[in-house]
């Protein structure tokens, strides 16, 4: 066990030393890290395609599927599928688990470390995927295989973002982070692939074989991260200042010794001392109630990031992307216009992929505003083009094909929208507005916002667009509901979302303190925070200095 020793840490008052230049291995580090997000993405992908295979639907309802004609038997093609209250209680329990595990999740990695909650989270993940698997039709089990499974990718959906966004140099953390959303783009991808390869097997394989490939992610996930530093804010945040700094020798690649280590570890040290001078300590209740402490109107009050957090995973949502990941097969198949819905499913996954990379870019360059912004009146656009066609030349009476070409082309060019704006940077966003006393906690309560609210849409959609009865049956017209509701994304990120771009996380912190969202891309740092605290040595860098003397890690 290492005792916490806290150091008269000196820093520098130059804003341009606060931190290491860019190396490989960062890129490399936050690449692997953002692999957690395959788990997000191919556990959303791999249920649409279940819930519209044949065996799986005789498997739940008893409706027989003639596999050499390709048609149901005694019922008409639009009738073949599960009830909506299935689709919906099948679909939606992930997100429940997952909502509790995200809010768990910022409890663990504060006691235990960023990194062994991320790889627990593989752990319970694992013990979820067992239980769906030797389910056969025993709705209870596979339910609950579900439940548990969204407890362990709540763990690693919250963790992931927190860690990425501790470990990721200024300049490009954008970029990283957007990595995450890319992963959970290619996993989208990668359950749709395998889905369309056994959608059409007569037995139990059609449905396993997708639920079986989710180990290889965790094995992946878990074995990498062993080799993986901790963060070193986390270390900072524990008093462990000696293993803080080899974490970010490590994390940055560069020398224990080297200024550019002292000068970045003094940084995150006296902001963290200025944070903790607001946020005191308290009880373990007290330090929940610290979240939403604060005033709406103190632009970098408790309250207000959290609100921000947990709003920008709300509207995140709201944009209605997950109705088409987590029931576009089945609403395909429902429109009654398409040959084949596993293959246009298919294909909008392949669009969200070659999509989410040019965030990468475009989020440094252009800053998060701008991208959340153009990217809002894109999809309000887009989806009231798909509503309208919908109900007028697209209607399966009307059999024009032209028109049903339209709907998919407009639906692309939607997840196109979201899968290079607001897919990425709502991530990159929560990774960045909370201080460091309550950042796990925060990022916590804005990835469980996103869950909650995804376990909504997944919950209330089919009855919203099913053929059942029961089910209001909109069709093309549930467009018109997204596409309003992206107005309303919209307008949260014009007026409440600053830029935080090119700052560091404690960078982040004076700005919102000192401007308002709409004014926040022209605003500049002026001072370190080793500076406020008093902790700049002088210019021959011996004043005040105590060299390190880093023990090992436990």
């Amino acid at each position: 066990m290492v005792s916490a020793v806290v150091y008269p840490l000196s820093g520098t008052a130059d804003l341009s030393r606060i931190e290491a230049p860019v190396t490989f291995k960062a890129y490399l580090l936050c690449g692997f890290a953002a692999f957690g997000g395959i788990f997000f993405g191919y556990d959303t992908g791999w249920m649409s395609g279940v819930l519209g295979m044949p065996y799986f639907i005789t498997l739940y309802t008893g409706l027989q599927y003639n596999y050499e004609t390709g048609e149901p038997v005694d019922v008409p093609k639009t009738e073949f599928g599960l009830p909506s209250s299935q689709k919906s209680l099948m679909t939606s329990i992930l997100s429940c688990g997952t909502f509790f595990g995200a809010l768990i999740a910022g409890d663990v990695a504060d006691f235990l470390g960023r990194r062994p909650t991320i790889i627990i989270g593989c752990l319970v993940f694992c013990v979820g995927c067992i239980l769906e698997i030797i389910s056969t039709n025993q709705e209870v089990l596979f339910v609950m295989g579900r439940l548990v499974s969204g407890v362990g990718v709540g763990f690693i959906s919250a963790v992931i973002i927190l860690y990425m966004a501790e470990v990721a140099p200024r300049k490009v953390r954008g970029a990283l982070v957007s990595g995450y959303q890319f992963c959970i783009t290619l996993g989208i991808l990668l359950a749709n692939c395998v889905t369309y390869a056994s959608s059409n097997r007569n037995d139990t394989g059609s449905y396993r074989i997708p639920v079986g490939v989710q180990f290889l992610w965790a094995i992946i996930l878990g074995i990498g991260l062993f080799i993986l530093p901790e963060s070193p804010r986390y270390y900072v945040m524990k008093g462990k200042i000696d293993l803080a700094a080899r974490s970010l020798s490590q994390v940055r690649g560069q020398p224990l010794d080297s200024d550019y280590i002292k000068d970045e570890l003094a940084e995150i040290v006296a902001n963290h001392e200025y944070e903790m001078q607001i946020i005191p300590q308290t009880s373990y209740i007290g330090s929940w109630i610290a979240c939403f402490q604060g005033s709406l109107r103190k632009g970098n009050s408790n309250l207000r990031r959290t609100l921000l957090g947990s709003g920008m995973q709300m509207m995140q949502q709201l944009t209605g992307i997950n109705f088409i990941f987590y029931f576009g097969t089945t609403f395909f198949q429902q429109l009654g216009t398409i040959q084949n819905p596993f293959f246009i499913s298919l294909v909008t996954t392949l669009v969200n992929v070659l999509s989410t990379p040019i965030s990468f870019i475009a989020v440094e360059k252009l800053g998060r505003r701008v991208l959340l912004n153009w990217g809002g009146v894109g999809m309000v656009i887009t989806q009231f083009i798909v509503a309208i066609v919908g109900v007028t030349e697209g209607r399966p009476e009307a059999q024009n094909d032209a028109a049903v070409k339209v709907m998919i082309a407009f639906i692309c060019i939607y997840i196109f929208c979201f899968a290079s704006t607001w897919g990425p940077v709502g991530w990159v966003i929560i990774g960045e507005c909370f201080p460091l006393p309550i950042r796990s906690r925060g990022v916590g309560i804005s990835t469980a916002c996103n869950w909650f609210w995804n376990c909504i849409i997944a919950v209330i959609t089919p009855y919203m667009v099913g053929n059942t009865p029961g089910s209001a049956n909109l069709g093309p017209r549930v467009f018109f509901i997204w596409g309003s509701l992206c107005i309303g994304s919209t307008l949260f990120a014009y007026f409440l979302v600053p830029e935080m771009k090119g700052l560091t996380l404690e960078q982040i912190d004076t700005m919102m303190e000192e401007t308002t969202p709409r004014k926040s891309r022209s605003w500049k740092p002026t001072s370190t925070f080793a500076a406020q605290m008093g902790r700049v040595r002088d210019e021959k860098g011996s004043a005040n200095q105590q060299e390190f003397a880093p023990e090992s890690e436990p």
